[in-house]
């Protein structure tokens, strides 16, 4: 009874604030002689801020036209605008720079979800050993992260050097199917210098240096113990694969779109998701070693730590991991 009289005080409560709040927005409307979605465009600034606003504006709206206006075909974007500009009943010759940043907002809500169609996609599709084209992107993986040392076979333990599990890769991909290998892929070929760093260091890992204030805390067993401590490495391509299941459930989760509201000036693309995905082998690299694990047994915990923290930037609207693509510069002189 207890239960069900919760739950019907939370649907009272749920309606009345709901009620509430068009009356509040019915009452500003008049006394500003504005909607809801010019007070957002002319008081927030471009990017993840105002573009989340409209968002939630169209998606919260009572009318089925602005609702589904988040979901229509790129192509149809303008005649959308056109659509609301009229349901709305704004003068496009009066407020023509509404028209404009209305625009660039569909774009990038509709891009993002096209987006995470076309990645979801990649990610159904298995990695096929009879596929070419499957083959070719292996292959070329190898030759990016390993340019002086000759694949002997295409069955080879060779595979194991740049962090696969066997002596087949294919097997590897299951969980994240093309994308995985895409992501690698595209790490290896556009940040060259610095996946061949971060494969070496993995391979054999650095020292991170105690500070003195971790010095002074640990006694004189620890620090014996700590002094023949070896640091523990990890396997390049399953760590990848993996950090590839991250940024998926950023994308898929929105959690990403604050990232990319504000990087991608109109629709984000597969490209904006593999370099963010490169940022994140980058933070992960270097977050790996500044947590200095015990053993490889630790990953998990130190991936959730890790994705926890990203989680907590992208809660800043004006937050963008890699605005520039140039994190990786920060990992040359570590």
């Amino acid at each position: 009874m207890k239960h069900f009289l919760r739950m019907f005080v939370q649907v009272c409560l749920y309606f009345y604030c709901k009620c509430l709040w068009r009356c509040l927005k019915f009452v500003v409307r008049k006394l500003t002689g504005q909607c809801e979605l010019q007070r957002i465009c002319y008081n927030t600034k471009p990017g993840a801020a105002r573009t989340m606003k409209i968002e939630a504006s169209l998606k919260g709206s009572k009318s089925k036209r602005l609702q589904t206006s988040v979901s229509v075909h790129p192509d149809a974007i303008e005649k959308t605008i056109d659509d609301i500009m009229e349901l709305k009943r704004i003068n496009p010759d009066i407020n023509p720079q509404l028209g404009v940043s209305l625009q660039a907002c569909l774009l990038q809500i509709v891009g993002y979800r096209n987006l995470i169609a076309e990645v979801e996609k990649l990610r159904r599709e298995p990695y096929d050993s009879d596929n070419p084209q499957h083959e070719e992107m292996l292959l070329k993986l190898w030759k990016c992260l390993k340019p002086n040392s000759p694949l002997k076979a295409r069955i080879s333990k060779q595979w194991c050097e740049i962090g696969f599990q066997g002596d087949d890769p294919k097997t590897d991909f299951r969980g994240m199917g093309l994308l995985g290998l895409y992501n690698l892929v595209y790490f290896a070929e556009w940040d060259t210098e610095i996946a061949q760093q971060v494969l070496s260091d993995s391979l054999q890992p650095k020292y991170r240096e105690v500070t003195k204030k971790e010095l002074s805390q640990f006694s004189k067993a620890e620090w014996e113990k700590k002094k023949f401590d070896k640091a523990i490495g990890y396997s390049f391509a399953i760590v990848g694969i993996n950090i590839t299941d991250l940024a998926y459930n950023l994308l898929v989760s929105g959690a990403l779109k604050t990232h990319f509201y504000n990087v991608a000036p109109e629709a984000p693309t597969l490209t904006h998701f593999q370099q963010t995905f490169c940022y994140l082998m980058h933070e992960f690299h270097k977050f790996w070693i500044e947590e200095d694990p015990l053993d490889i047994m630790e990953f998990n915990r130190v991936r959730e730590k890790f994705h926890k923290r990203i989680l907590k930037q992208l809660q800043n609207p004006e937050m963008a991991l890699c605005p520039h693509f140039a994190a990786s510069e920060s990992l040359i002189n570590m």
